[in-house]
């Protein structure tokens, strides 16, 4: 088997894993095996044969003595040469690619029959099971932004079920692994492989209820967890008690005592390392370092330094890659340069196996990790190392092992990023030959990386950072420093602590120049531009047009140059009617004109190419997104814990109803406007008084303008800051702040807003000719009162809370939809709109509700109440 046949093979095998993505995948990818393998031979000989006749053709107008070279030498093959024609290579490329789709999912993980998931019913019981689970961490506890420490824990016994199936059971033993979170102060001292019990509840996770929200379910899943556990406490005395079923490995005493846990030699070794790099610095610069060194699972780096890396396009700079694989190597081949070839392949392969244990097998550090250990592999044998080959061989060695990092985003960033290293960085360096190579490298490597990743990053995110190849520039000094400081300090740190320490200390400044330009370049205005939602077939386009660039520059331009010097030769031979005669001509005038040709050729290949790429890449993105924003009208009424949070979308303007609190803004809010392609609320209305001034609306300033801010000015049940500290944050940014009060009027475009009462608040909106009713939370009296002074007005859609509506206020307004900003609806104001024939929605069952005039409602989690809509 050839080479090309072993890549043509591996692609199969990948591609097989990427067709699991729809239903019908891996009978596509089987057709188009069979369609391949009949086809395509008949179409490459009929494609070697005219490239025979093309060579001869040119040869045929050169010096005499090449025409007795073979025909093989002195040419380079193109891309469609290098293809094996037997056909039986691709039936079996085919044949691959349809088992490599079952294996991966014969190799997803499913729930078994003892799967603790199992004591949570399929469905009709939304309620929590309290547990106490017995197992083992298989994870080293990390720090969640809700302030809990989170690990997954291999289950092995449940006991003290409340609320399951069949009462009370201790010491069921269950299968299964578990999503674990649990108060900071109780997972203190864990470690992985440690064995406990933790005492909490069990819940289902649910689909996402919002648009552009994370998918926690289909996450877990993919962990091969199915249910997750809200903890809390970790009981040892009650683990004690209840441990006396025997293991399967007979180790029926090992449990430890709360401060007897002992992490294992890995884990000892890597939790020495950070202590010597903490022990004299302070946070966030310390924790930076062993971020970069060893990786994020390393250390618990602070979520808002975090984010001030993933906002301004250096996330790659605190997860373990490549660069801490070359560098260890680098570092080994150098110490042990005197030595043999075989004991350096040892050293090399130790140094490996430790670096990959210490950063915690993260799916980018085993590829770069593969990748160093061929480069060994090839040392040791005297050959040449091929990084394209080397790359997919590496990817398809994880992915025999582990078929689901196909679907990893790490993994897929690492294998793009590399790619874009090892196809693009070499032609842009020659370009920068005029350069000093480390100043050209630094310019060379973040766009090459960035032009491989980027449209993943628009199809996962719907965003793109405008700074993200100045920033990496601008920073790559400081990443050399501290990165090769790190790594320095980290060796030394695990032989001698307080030298490492010394080391790291070295580090505090360019640590916090890092962090300072990370911080900078995350709050600049436009520092994220939204998109929109970017489809499957843009995600292919963008990769075809980057495909085409790199292996389509060349082809083309032979291309061009064979078919001209074919043209040339048949006008000669119609002249002549003979070959020799028009050899001969071709020595004085034809072959001037024919290298006028060529030069004309090469000129359009070099220079309109890469152009014609970047426009059409561009108009991918923005045509579809310009049109939909455009044209697009639509009323969102997201799923929140407790404020009620309305989007409207009017052809390119954009209307905000509430903001709810911090979290809601981060994880619900931002989410779906980066989804719809939102770089700017048009409108903020803040419809309740104790919302006025909530955090949320501080989050959300942060990242989006706001042009004209609506405050609600009846008296603020919940103050926050100063009136004047909000109002200059919105202006800062070019807005304007209106304070608002009953029987104010605002018109939103084709929409109109009206406070009937701020107090409650009442809040009135006309969407086209259609009425909606927003109503805060009111006792009956309330209620009664209101609905006697006559100010409510009959609505289409009433938006409420879900407490008990009188029946008066529901005769009063007549509603066709009520829509309920809640877990759970009153069951009395239940029946009586069920009775007049109302629809009802609640977010709490039905997620996200979205209404446009043609469609109506449409709801984000499915719910068989759910009717087509009366509107």
């Amino acid at each position: 088997m050839n080479q090309a046949t072993g890549v043509i093979f591996c692609l199969a095998y990948i591609l097989g894993l990427i067709s699991t993505a729809v239903s019908w995948g891996r009978y596509g990818i089987l057709a188009l095996g069979i369609a391949v393998a009949i086809a395509l031979p008949k179409l490459l000989r009929k494609f070697a044969r005219n490239s025979v006749k093309v060579t001869k053709t040119r040869r045929s107008r050169q010096k005499e003595n090449a025409l007795n070279e073979p025909l093989e030498t002195g040419e380079e093959l193109s891309l469609l040469q290098m293809l094996p024609r037997a056909k039986w290579v691709w039936a079996v490329a085919g044949l691959l690619a349809f088992l490599a789709s079952i294996y991966l999912a014969v190799r997803s993980p499913q729930p078994a029959i003892d799967d603790i998931s199992k004591l949570i019913p399929a469905v009709g019981n939304t309620q929590e099971v309290a547990v106490t689970v017995r197992g083992r961490i298989v994870s080293t506890p990390r720090l969640t932004r809700s302030g809990r420490s989170q690990f997954w824990l291999e289950t092995d016994l449940v006991s003290e079920i409340n609320g399951g199936e069949g009462g009370a059971v201790v010491n069921r033993p269950v299968s299964g692994k578990l999503y674990v979170t649990v108060p900071l102060l109780q997972a203190t001292g864990l470690y992985a492989d440690n064995t406990i019990a933790v005492v909490g509840s069990l819940y289902k996770p649910q689909p996402p209820s919002n648009p552009g929200a994370f998918d926690f379910k289909t996450y877990l899943a993919r962990e091969g967890a199915f249910v997750g556990l809200k903890g809390r406490q970790i009981d040892w005395k009650r683990e004690k008690a209840i441990a006396d079923v025997n293991r399967v490995n007979s180790q029926t005493t090992a449990f430890w005592e709360s401060s007897g846990m002992q992490p294992s030699k890995i884990q000892a070794m890597r939790q020495r390392i950070v202590r010597s790099q903490l022990s004299q610095l302070n946070v966030p610069e310390g924790p930076l370092i062993s971020a970069i060194a060893l990786g994020k699972q390393a250390v618990d780096l602070p979520y808002n330094i975090r984010d001030y890396f993933v906002q301004a396009g250096l996330a790659h700079a605190i997860a373990a890659s490549g660069t801490q694989v070359s560098m260890v190597l680098a570092l080994v081949i150098a110490l042990t340069k005197r030595f043999s070839k075989q004991l350096q392949f040892g050293f090399g392969v130790g140094a490996l196996f430790l670096l990959v244990g210490l950063t915690g097998f993260e799916a980018s550090i085993c590829r770069a990790a593969l990748m160093g250990f061929g480069t060994l592999f090839a040392l040791v044998l005297s050959r040449e190392v091929k990084p394209l080959g080397l790359l997919l061989i590496a990817a398809t060695i994880l992915l025999l092992v582990n078929p689901l990092w196909i679907w990893d985003l790490g993994f897929q960033l690492s294998f793009l990023a590399t790619l874009g290293l090892v196809v693009t960085a070499p032609p842009l360096m020659a370009k920068l030959d005029w350069m000093p190579p480390a100043i050209a490298s630094i310019v060379v490597v973040p766009i090459a990386a960035s032009v491989w990743v980027l449209p993943l990053l628009l199809y996962v995110f719907s965003v793109v950072s405008p700074y993200s190849i100045l920033v990496n520039i601008i920073a790559a000094p400081l990443l050399w420093i501290l990165s090769i400081g790190g790594m320095v300090s980290a060796l030394v740190g695990l032989i001698f602590p307080p030298a490492g320490s010394v080391l790291a200390q070295l580090l505090d400044y360019p640590a916090k120049g890092l962090i300072a330009i990370a911080q900078y370049f995350s709050q600049l205005p436009g520092n994220s531009v939204a998109v929109g939602q970017v489809s499957v077939f843009q995600l292919i386009a963008l990769y075809s047009l980057i495909c085409w660039v790199w292996v389509g520059g060349s082809s083309a331009t032979d291309f061009v140059t064979d078919v001209t010097d074919v043209t040339d030769g048949r006008r000669k031979g119609e002249k002549t009617g003979k070959q020799e005669v028009g050899r001969k001509k071709n020595q004085g005038k034809g072959r001037g004109k024919k290298g006028k040709s060529r030069v004309f050729a090469l000129r359009i290949s070099s220079v309109w190419i890469l152009p014609l790429a970047l426009v059409a890449g561009i108009s991918i993105i923005v045509l579809p997104a310009w049109h939909v924003q455009t044209s697009l009208f639509q009323v969102t009424l997201l799923a929140t814990s407790g404020d009620p949070v309305l989007v409207i979308q009017d052809r390119g303007k954009v209307a905000l109803i509430n903001s709810g609190d911090e979290n809601t803004v981060r994880f619900t809010v931002l989410p779906f406007l980066q989804q719809q392609g939102v770089n700017s609320v048009n409108f903020a209305i803040a419809t309740h008084g104790h919302l006025g001034l909530s955090s949320g609306w501080g989050k959300l300033l942060e990242r989006l303008p706001i042009k004209t801010f609506y405050d609600n000015n009846a008296p603020k049940q919940i103050h926050r800051g100063n009136n004047q500290e909000f109002i200059t944050a919105v202006q800062s940014r070019q807005g304007v702040y209106i304070p608002l009060e009953t029987n104010s009027k605002i018109d939103l475009g084709s929409t109109r807003l009206q406070f009937v009462d701020a107090e409650i608040p009442v809040v009135e909106l006309l969407v086209g000719d259609r009425t909606w009713l927003l109503v805060g939370e009111m006792t009956p009296e309330a209620q009664k009162k209101l609905t006697a002074t006559g100010t409510l007005k009959p609505a289409q859609v009433l938006w409420w809370s879900g407490k008990a509506l009188t029946a008066e206020l529901l005769s009063a307004v007549g509603p066709q939809v009520a829509i309920a900003f809640a877990n759970e609806i009153d069951p009395e104001t239940a029946a009586q709109l069920r009775q007049s024939k109302t629809q009802i929605f609640w977010t709490g069952r039905d997620g996200a509700l979205q209404w446009t005039p043609a469609d109506g409602f449409k709801t984000t989690m499915e719910s068989e109440e759910n009717q087509t809509s009366f509107l």
